[in-house]
């Protein structure tokens, strides 16, 4: 299975994410994950940690599904601070590259009142294309 990420050259040029992805294969939508343990515990009260693992979370599905992290074609990121994202974005890369590598899917990154769980700071979703 071969994902193809969409970037037409009469569009804004994308930086860490694809305008669209595409391929054939079987669905996996990965639900909403924070960065919280086995227990359901919060690793912490930053940003990057919580990130970290909620992210880590999100490929850990894709895996027990018989995935990869380059089977991601769509992810959704929602963060309570925008501006707590844009100032930690060195930090926020490395984590993502971590985890991802140098794969970029389709993406959107949105700023939310309040998630669920409270002192989560961020919450990543996705869906995979498994061969």
């Amino acid at each position: 299975m071969a994902t193809t990420l969409i970037n037409p050259s009469d569009l804004v040029k994308p930086l860490g994410y694809s305008h669209g992805a595409m391929g054939t294969g079987r669905l996996l939508f990965v639900a909403g994950q924070i960065g919280s343990d086995k227990e359901g515990k919060l690793v912490g009260d930053g940003l990057v940690e919580q990130f970290d693992r909620a992210l880590g979370s999100v490929v850990r599905v894709v895996e027990e599904a018989g995935g990869k992290a380059e089977h991601i074609v769509k992810l959704n990121l929602l963060v309570l601070d925008k501006n707590e994202y844009r100032e930690r974005g060195r930090d926020m890369g490395a984590v993502y590259r971590k985890h991802m590598g140098r794969h970029f899917p389709a993406m959107t990154l949105a700023e939310v009142k309040g998630l669920w769980d409270e002192g989560a700071k961020v919450e990543v979703e996705a869906v995979a294309m498994l061969p």
